[in-house]
């Protein structure tokens, strides 16, 4: 039940942030609802063909959609209260990304993936929706852009839920919100603070010497 219900807000949260950028890119509301529940939804098709859930739950019944709909409507309709909408936007993609790390993972184990696997479609899930936002939007998704930790903080909260039901799967709701608030707050600290991976070294090659 936690896990349907963190990913119902997960669903809610990433598609405020597509259809924020949606507003931000100067899209109509069809465009912006477009943009809204293909994010909202998108990691969550993503983790079930994987899985080989078919029909993907997020298709199959009306509640996934329905909720990505009306979040990028309250988004469309409200959106003059947010004064910063590029913050909101990475705010709001933080802690849909935690979530569905989260989600991903503890709906790839019930359906018995090994923990490998439930880690990896865990991450997935979580970045999934992202990129689906920012290619719609022509943006450099956030996976790839240098200055941000975006995978690994979602790997980590995957990591964290899936080891934690393997060893006491009694403490699920503690495992839950720890994974959350892990992933979460790993990707806001990383925005903060300008926390990044190193990128690669631009010192020049020498030359193969030819004859």
């Amino acid at each position: 039940m936690l896990l349907q219900v963190l990913n119902t807000a997960g669903i809610a949260v990433f598609a405020a942030s597509g259809a924020v950028l949606g507003v931000r890119k100067d899209f109509d509301l069809w465009g912006i609802l477009t943009v809204g529940v293909l994010t909202g939804v998108g990691g969550g098709i993503l983790r079930d063909v994987l899985l080989g859930i078919t029909p993907p739950a997020s298709i199959d019944n009306w509640t996934p959609i329905c909720t990505a709909a009306i979040s990028s409507l309250v988004v469309f309709f409200f959106h003059p209260a947010f004064s910063e909408l590029r913050r909101m936007i990475l705010v709001l993609d933080a802690f849909g990304m935690g979530l569905f790390a989260t989600t991903g993972a503890g709906v790839a184990l019930d359906v018995g993936a090994s923990a490998f696997a439930a880690v990896l479609v865990g991450m997935l899930t979580a970045i999934g929706g992202g990129i689906l936002r920012d290619v719609l939007a022509n943006e450099i998704p956030l996976l790839l852009q240098p200055a941000d930790l975006y995978a690994i903080p979602a790997l980590l909260g995957s990591a964290l839920f899936v080891t934690g039901e393997r060893l006491a799967p009694q403490w699920h709701a503690w495992w839950v919100v720890a994974a959350v608030i892990l992933a979460t707050g790993l990707r806001l600290l990383g925005l903060a603070f300008h926390w990044t991976l190193p990128t690669a070294p631009t010192r020049t090659w020498p030359r193969r010497w030819t004859r």
